[in-house]
């Protein structure tokens, strides 16, 4: 039986709180693949204020999959410094072509070196991890892959142990592969929160009983509801403080995933065209007529509401908008869970956030994926691994 459509099939959770939900996920199928990818050395180069390249080459990824999967719904999770991706068998070469065009891609262009992995589900499952999945509907446009049982951060161990890593890393020995990342964006500047703080959160409920862990998740997402209100209320990005960016240094970031070419001319070519188009847009957005500013509008709003601020992949990840005071009331309540052996967690604190655009050609679908700025993501798990070795002490 094909399991080709597997994922596209799932029904869709709508509220987020359902991932506390064990009854809600389904195994994926034991022929299909774990991607894993991450950026050696992402805190250093973050601590260089390296940040946006590092969120970027992340984000090249997801669309260089995206783009071959087609209409295909394909999962993934975006964690700052690299993602996860699922994919079903029929799109293996492929995809192991497109991730070694971005490795290749991100050590030419950025200097990067990117880890590659490629775990069979089944090499998961055989060492007693499970692999389940929820589709949880952000918006009418985008599905998000949710993820549970183990099997997601025992296959990142698989990628990083130098025990496994060689049976399941890949790496370009011969002439580099080509990704394709178009439909790849990042035209805004850094986006300020809408109330003081942007805050990069995770959160590992550490029971080893599936009810407890789903228990402690749910009491979490309770109380940050408690805190700060509804997802509306701290949601990290509002249409009004959406810029174009102009800086020269943004522009050539874009000028490089769309003229992946060694020539010069070309890029200041594809630069001039795209310093152009984003001093139109600027113009146009400065001095629009009723109708554009409508129109204008509506596709912010629509850029807003496909947002993955907030997911989960064996543990729960979220960007969060809000006051000193309930990161303080919301740190207090995690502390005290943390020494009662719950959970352990990670936080990192900004006042802006970035986003950076994926539009699959052709699909019409489209996700933006949101990390605090400075570090987001990679420094709250840098925070949370710090908690881990103090508590196994």
């Amino acid at each position: 039986m094909s399991t080709e459509n597997f994922y596209n099939d799932l029904p869709t959770l709508n509220n987020f709180i359902d991932i506390t939900e064990s009854k809600k996920f389904v195994p994926v199928p034991d022929d299909w693949y774990i991607l894993i990818t991450d950026i050696v050395g992402s805190t250093k180069a973050i601590e260089a204020g390296r940040y946006k390249d590092v969120n970027l080459i992340g984000a090249c990824c997801i669309i260089a999959i995206l783009n071959i999967a087609g209409k295909r719904e394909v999962p993934f999770i975006f964690g700052g410094d690299g993602a996860s991706i699922l994919i079903p068998p029929s799109l293996f070469v492929e995809a192991k072509q497109a991730l070694l065009g971005t490795q290749y891609f991100a050590k030419q262009e950025f200097n990067m070196d990117l880890r590659l992995g490629i775990v069979p589900v089944s090499a998961v499952m055989e060492a007693k991890y499970e692999v389940k999945i929820a589709k949880f509907k952000v918006s009418n446009t985008y599905n998000q892959g949710i993820f549970t049982g183990g099997g997601l951060t025992y296959a990142t161990q698989l990628t990083k142990d130098s025990a496994t890593s060689e049976i399941y890393n890949i790496k370009n020995i011969g002439i580099p592969d080509k990704a394709d990342f178009s439909g790849l964006n990042c035209p805004w500047q850094d986006i300020a929160s809408p109330h003081g703080e942007a805050i990069s959160l995770i959160v590992m409920a550490t029971s080893s009983s599936c009810q407890e862990e789903n228990s402690v998740y749910r009491a979490v997402l309770e109380e940050i509801q408690k805190i700060y209100g509804n997802s509306e209320n701290f949601h990290p990005i509002i249409s009004e403080n959406l810029k174009l960016s102009l800086k020269n240094k943004n522009l050539y970031s874009m000028v490089k995933i769309q003229e992946q070419s060694s020539s010069y001319l070309k890029k200041l070519f594809v630069f001039i065209i795209i310093k152009i188009k984003m001093l139109i847009r600027s113009f146009l957005t400065r001095f629009q007529t009723k109708k554009a500013a409508l129109n204008l509008e509506l596709s912010k709003n629509g850029l807003v509401a496909n947002t993955d601020y907030r997911k989960f992949d064996d543990l729960l990840r979220m960007i969060i908008s809000g006051k000193a005071a309930q990161r303080e009331k919301l740190v207090s309540y995690l502390e005290k869970n943390y020494q009662a052996g719950k959970l352990v967690y990670g936080i990192h604190v900004s006042d802006r956030v970035l986003m950076t655009c994926l539009v699959p050609v052709g699909v019409g679908r489209e996700v933006h994926l949101v990390d605090g700025a400075d570090g987001g993501y990679a420094l709250a798990a840098k925070d949370m691994k710090a908690r881990i070795n103090l508590a196994s002490k």
